[in-house]
């Protein structure tokens, strides 16, 4: 080894210890840096971290509509998020890099008002809405039954122009509904845009409490004169099933032979619902398929509670959405039913509710679902087995000869009655003949 004089060995010893300290130095700045972002984020930067965090973890598309999710984070944070509105307009921009109208901000009177929506009853014009991907407009999926939307003609696929004369182009989908809800017997007034009309219709309508019983049922005389037991179903709500359930288990005692199960113009609501009315008329088999952002495909299946077996046919319309496509998609798969109206709605995602920490919420997409023969319905809509377009009616001619859907039904009833007594005679025959032939 060569030869150091003391002094330089000082030197090199004084170099190689100034050289740790600085690697030190380095490692701690860099430890340090990376653990005081969680630390020092304000109470603002921490509920849309907390928003962020959500999304990031149960988004149906695993690639965020091709964008780069913690980006999108970080250059949100770095916002000056001086109040909590800043903070909530800052999660609706980072939102909206998803292009998904049903992922959104919920604020705390919204959340509270949309958990309301399903379970008791609400105050304003009744009317579901949703932002049409395709135009971005805001448009009307369905009146609720005997709401003042409802009597004032409003129709599914109208589409929203201004409330009170702010543009809805202004408006998020929860911003427009707040605007509509308010005092019973306070106004409100709608600009509205049909497809065939020229021009805008102003409407005003004054708001009412919005009953949320989600079912009408009656006894009716259907093919050949015999008991027929007429379903209208609104709304999926927290009560719906069991309402169907009593309805049913009612119009049997009564003597119903046959069915029409009526989902025009009902919006959807809670999934569960519709899985559990569809077990009501299915004994076995598959309900609907859920495909989640790892592409695992869940499965809910009927396990023979099926509370009549008698023939059944299903209105659909434009306005049949969500959680009614897949009833109706079940009850049509499954071969339980025939579909009779116009091609449905096609909402075929699924949004779960997650609680944010100050009382708000987020609404996001976290599957999609498939009808028991794998067919996506989103943005396509479900085919009627038979065809046929609805004039206007009101309210009072549902299920009357002016109901051309309704009579349209009663007719394919009926040519299934027929079918049934020929499907008895022939077996009958047979029998017979058969007996016959043992004797010689």
């Amino acid at each position: 080894m060569p030869y150091l004089p003391n002094f330089y060995r000082k030197i090199m010893h004084r170099r190689v210890f100034q050289t740790a300290i600085v690697l030190l130095l380095q490692v701690a700045l860099v430890l340090g840096a990376w653990a005081q972002p969680a630390a020092a984020l304000t109470p603002e930067q921490q509920l849309l971290s907390e928003a962020w965090r959500i999304v990031s973890r149960s988004y149906v598309d695993d690639s965020f509509n091709s964008k780069n999710w913690w980006s999108i984070r970080e250059k949100a944070v770095k916002q000056p998020l001086k109040d909590r509105q800043q903070t909530y307009t800052a999660i609706q921009g980072m939102l909206a890099n998803l292009d998904d109208p049903f992922t959104r901000l919920l604020k705390p009177e919204q959340y509270r008002s949309l958990q309301v929506n399903t379970s008791g009853e609400l105050t304003g014009v009744g009317l579901q809405i949703a932002i049409d991907p395709e135009t971005n407009t805001l448009t009307v999926v369905a009146p609720l039954t005997d709401s003042p939307a409802d009597k004032a003609g409003i129709q599914p696929l109208d589409r929203i122009l201004k409330i009170d004369g702010t543009p809805t182009s202004e408006l998020s989908l929860d911003e427009a509904a707040t605007r509509m809800r308010g005092r019973i017997g306070t106004p409100v007034t709608l600009t509205l845009g049909r497809e065939g009309r020229d021009a805008a219709e102003e409407i005003e309508l004054v708001r009412d409490r919005i009953a949320l019983n989600p079912v009408y049922a009656e006894l009716q005389s259907g093919a050949d004169k015999l008991p027929l037991g007429y379903i209208r179903l609104s709304q999926f709500s927290a009560n719906a099933t069991q309402e169907v359930a009593h309805a049913i288990d009612r119009l049997e005692k009564q003597g119903a032979t046959s069915y029409i199960l009526d989902l025009r113009n009902n919006p959807g609501g809670l999934l569960q619902a519709g899985i559990e009315i569809a077990r009501l008329w299915i004994d076995s088999g598959t309900i609907v398929y859920t495909v989640n952002r790892q592409g695992i495909t869940g499965s809910f299946e009927a396990y023979g509670g099926a509370l009549t077996d008698d023939p059944l046919i299903v209105l659909v319309n434009k306005g049949t959405a969500s959680a009614s496509e897949i009833l109706a998609g079940a009850l049509q798969d499954n071969g339980r039913a025939q579909l009779v109206g116009e091609k449905t709605f096609g909402k075929g995602l699924i949004q779960s509710l997650f609680d944010l920490s100050d009382g708000s919420g987020l609404a996001v997409t976290v599957a999609k679902y498939e009808t028991p023969n794998h067919t996506d319905i989103n943005k396509l809509g479900i085919a009627p087995d038979r065809v046929v377009p609805l004039e206007s009616i009101t309210r009072d001619q549902i299920g009357t000869s002016a109901d051309l859907q309704y009579q349209a039904a009663l007719e394919l009833l009926k040519e299934k009655t027929v079918m049934a007594k020929m499907a008895v005679e022939t077996a009958s025959t047979q029998t017979m003949s058969a007996s016959a032939d043992g004797r010689e």
